[in-house]
């Protein structure tokens, strides 16, 4: 009982106390977007956050019959559903950088992105996810000549954020290569 009787600390109060009095220090501006921030060997990556419908902890992943090589890496139980499970540093072209990076990690501590578009869900793995950030297009940079060619197939544009640049994918064309993919995974 002596603890809760005890006095706070002064910088406690000094701290609560500005807090609490400070005005709302960022008003949203109009037109701003929100992107779900992830990691995919060296890259931070983007996309809209309305395609997302959970982030997960990496579940086993079940092969599928003779469907060794390519994007599509298998099944994954996600709260009783089977959904397709695809790499996405192979539809990118990333896939020696996160070679040699996967060699160092469990498949545990990757992370399952589901998204959902035309009422297909479908899994990427990803190294880590950053979580989400609103953005203004206005802060968009064109994607540099020096990207390489395979990973700027995909970026749409670069947006600065804290020490890094974040490659923000072209949704509709990650889908249509998806598709792709999970049409010659079937034949």
């Amino acid at each position: 009982m002596d603890l809760l009787d005890r006095q706070l600390p002064e910088e406690y109060l000094q701290h609560w106390t500005a807090h609490l009095a400070r005005k709302e220090v960022e008003a949203v501006r109009a037109g701003t977007q929100s992107i779900l921030v992830f990691h995919v060997g060296a890259e931070w990556l983007a996309m809209p956050t309305g395609l997302f419908k959970e982030v997960v902890s990496s579940r086993a992943v079940h092969a599928l019959p003779d469907r060794r090589k390519g994007a599509v890496l298998g099944l994954a139980n996600i709260r009783g559903e089977l959904v397709v499970c695809v790499s996405l540093s192979k539809l990118l072209g990333l896939e020696q950088t996160v070679a040699k990076k996967a060699e160092k990690r469990r498949i545990s501590d990757w992370r399952l992105m589901m998204i959902e578009y035309e009422g297909t869900h479908t899994a990427f793995l990803v190294d880590d996810v950053h979580g989400t950030l609103r953005f203004h297009p206005d802060d968009l940079r064109e994607v540099p000549s020096t990207l390489a060619r395979a990973t700027a197939t995909y970026i749409k544009a670069m947006l600065p954020w804290q020490d890094q640049t974040i490659g923000i994918l072209d949704e509709q064309l990650l889908i249509a290569t998806l598709n792709r993919s999970l049409s010659l995974a079937t034949t």
